[in-house]
């Protein structure tokens, strides 16, 4: 049950982000070819871009955290003894759940204070835009929970074909 909520659970986290850069990316096209041939731009696509790029970055963060992609540095671990590695890793994780908690929680409060914000353009409420910051470190919670185990055991992150490039089999 629990790999048929991780299989579930990527595939959305995947097509959201495959989605999100489809729209920006059409948008900012659209935008640069309208600006050159008629000299007159979509007003609101670089201020949708914008947000939508903010709602990228956080809801591919987890996902780049289960597949070894954020920046580390390995070597203290590599010079302890196995034991002390795992600890290492375990306080690693911990220091990680401690600061996306930590996110959550102040994002949340951000959020139900600037919902009654407009953005300036699109007038979309700014609470809506800065969701991103629970929501995006709450699929980081997630994704952190299905590959602990195999990270502080065994130094291993996420393997996918489809999707890793070979570089965080371990690092």
């Amino acid at each position: 049950m629990l790999a048929k909520f991780d299989r579930g659970f990527l595939w959305l986290n995947r097509v959201l982000l495959m989605a999100l850069l489809a729209l920006m990316a059409v948008m900012v096209f659209a935008n640069v070819v309208l600006r050159y041939t008629t000299g007159d731009s979509i007003v609101w696509a670089e201020e949708l871009s914008r947000y939508l790029m903010i709602w990228l970055t956080f809801l591919g963060a987890g996902l780049v955290l289960r597949y070894g992609g954020h920046l580390a540095i390995d070597n203290l671990q590599d010079v302890v003894p196995a034991r002390g590695g795992r600890i290492l890793r375990a306080l690693t994780l911990l220091c990680v759940l401690a600061f996306a908690v930590a996110m959550m929680w102040l994002g949340t409060g951000y959020v139900m204070r600037t919902w009654s914000q407009t953005t300036p353009v699109v007038e979309l409420p700014f609470g809506l835009v800065y969701s991103a910051l629970p929501v995006g470190f709450l699929f980081l919670l997630i994704h952190m929970a299905m590959f602990a185990r195999h990270y502080v055991a065994e130094r291993k992150f996420g393997q996918d074909p489809d999707f890793d490039s070979g570089m965080s089999a371990t690092l």
